[in-house]
């Protein structure tokens, strides 16, 4: 059985010998390949902001990007009122767990984003990534008071995240699309 190019070349040179404007069968319609984008989403702990960032990305995107997240310094474990707070818009990110950069080193990615200062002044670099955003918010752990005015900033920085990655993705020759290759 021969192998495709050879295959591919002997339909060609078939195609090539029909008389003029004779066409062959109807073919499969052609469906443009479309190539996942990669985003990695950076914050200190990567507990709380960089967590809501990742699943709220997912939620939006869906399977047109790759979406990961990690922290220069990760915590044990995710934020329990992250988690808490994303259960109230029906996002559960109770099996996620924090993680630090270094798996990801040496992958590319389209788009690297920081959601707080000290991640910006940290973030490992990642050469190869076509774009690098700085998106800080406030980090809810550190907030002062009790775990109620804690869940009240959580909230407020889970609805900033949600909003600044709906906008993202849905602005018109969006942003998302120049990372495909045009200026940065």
């Amino acid at each position: 059985m021969p192998n495709r190019p050879v295959t591919l070349v002997m339909f060609v040179m078939v195609l090539s010998l029909l008389p003029s404007g004779c066409k062959p069968a109807e073919s499969a319609p052609v469906i443009p390949s479309i190539e996942k984008k990669s985003v990695i989403i950076l914050c200190t702990g990567n507990s709380c902001r960089s967590q809501m960032a990742e699943a709220f990305w997912k939620k939006y995107a869906g399977d047109k990007w790759d979406v990961v997240s990690a922290g220069t310094h990760p915590k044990p474990e995710v934020y329990p009122l992250a988690v808490k707070s994303m259960a109230e818009k029906g996002i559960d990110i109770s099996g996620s767990r924090t993680k630090g950069p270094e798996q990801y080193l040496g992958r590319h990615f389209d788009l690297v984003i920081t959601v707080c200062d000290n991640a910006e002044k940290e973030c490992p670099t990642f050469r190869n990534a076509k774009q690098h955003l700085h998106w800080p918010f406030d980090d809810p752990p550190k907030a002062a008071g009790d775990d109620e005015a804690k869940m009240k900033v959580c909230r407020r920085v889970r609805d900033e995240i949600e909003a600044k990655i709906k906008d993202y993705l849905a602005a018109p020759a969006s942003a998302a699309a120049r990372v495909g290759g045009d200026s940065i």
